[in-house]
């Protein structure tokens, strides 16, 4: 698996270098972000044969669906 750079440090996969450290990650068009369906926490669950492909013209259309909320640290 490529190196996938990340600067969202409150991703629960965000590593040590701005590393992206998921077992897999999903990318969405913006205008499916917003639908219903994806108004949950990836993570790796979406995108396995879903069978639907789209097409963006330029990085800013894009988002990354796998992000997940950073959770508390026990201490």
């Amino acid at each position: 698996m490529p190196q996938v750079k990340c600067s969202v440090a409150n991703c629960e996969y965000w590593a040590q270098g701005n590393l992206c450290s998921a077992d897999e990650i999903m990318v969405e068009i913006d205008s499916h972000a917003s639908a219903n369906k994806m108004k949950e926490e990836f993570a790796g669950e979406y995108g396995q044969n879903t069978g639907h492909q789209d097409h963006a013209s330029k990085s800013s259309e894009t988002c990354c669906q796998t992000f997940k909320p950073k959770t508390s640290e026990k201490k």
